[in-house]
This record gives structure tokens, sequence and C-alpha cells, in this order.
């Protein structure tokens, strides 16, 4: 049975740190493009980052370059959100999520994840 189970949210004030793990299992993990994704409230989910260490491709989007950082490990199947500097308009559920490909994280849209976590909560206050 495929899973993902995130942990690490919570409440923050702004400026402050969080980091996210992502456990997954089921699937061969060095085979899949893990990508994170948030969902604020009234808003679409969209894209945060996605990493696949073994072809070395990574992606941020533009609003937490320089914040965020995405690694992963291996032979523990986990990956990890870093985040940093945090603002009250990075509130929003995290989700993480996985799809098998081979074409990097930027080849592949939100809708095209095949695999997905229950989600963890970040909020972020001014």
């Amino acid at each position: 049975e495929v899973q993902l189970v995130e942990s690490g949210g919570g409440l923050v004030q702004a400026g402050g740190s969080l980091r996210l793990s992502c456990a997954a299992s089921g699937f061969t993990f060095d085979d899949y493009y893990i990508g994170w994704f948030r969902q604020a409230p009234g808003k679409e989910r969209e894209g945060v980052s996605c990493i696949r260490e073994s072809d070395g491709s990574t992606y941020y989007d533009d609003s937490v370059k320089g914040r965020f950082t995405m690694s992963s490990d291996i032979a523990k199947s986990t990956v990890y959100l870093q985040m940093s500097s945090l603002k009250p308009e990075d509130t929003a559920v995290y989700y993480c999520a996985a799809i098998r490909g081979f074409y990097g994280c930027s080849a592949y849209g939100i809708h095209e994840y095949r695999y997905w976590g229950q989600g963890t909560q970040v909020t972020v206050s001014s």
C-alpha cells in the first residue's frame, strides 16, 4: 500500500522556521519525484517545491525561493521541507505528493501527481 505521511506542521510567528517531513512507503522511492504543495483557505492548491535526488532535479516556486529548502533521505524514503523566514501568506495545509517520471520536476503539473499525503497545517502568525 502506498503511503505518504506528512508531519512537522504547527503554529509559528512570522520570521520563524519549521521543518516538514514526508515519509513514503509502498513504492520505489528513488523512481519518483516528490513534491510539496500547499492550499490556503479559499485558494487553489499550488506547487511549492519538488525533488528527485537520483537525477538532481529540484524546483522551487518563486514565492519560496531563498526561504525554503527541500531535501531527501533515500535510505529513509523521506523528504524534508525546511521553511525559514516564514510569512503569514505561507499559512496553508501542506501536502506531499509523488509521481513516477523521468523528465524533471518542472515537467509535471499538480494534477499529474498520483499519490498524496493527508496534509499538515502550517499557520504563521503576524
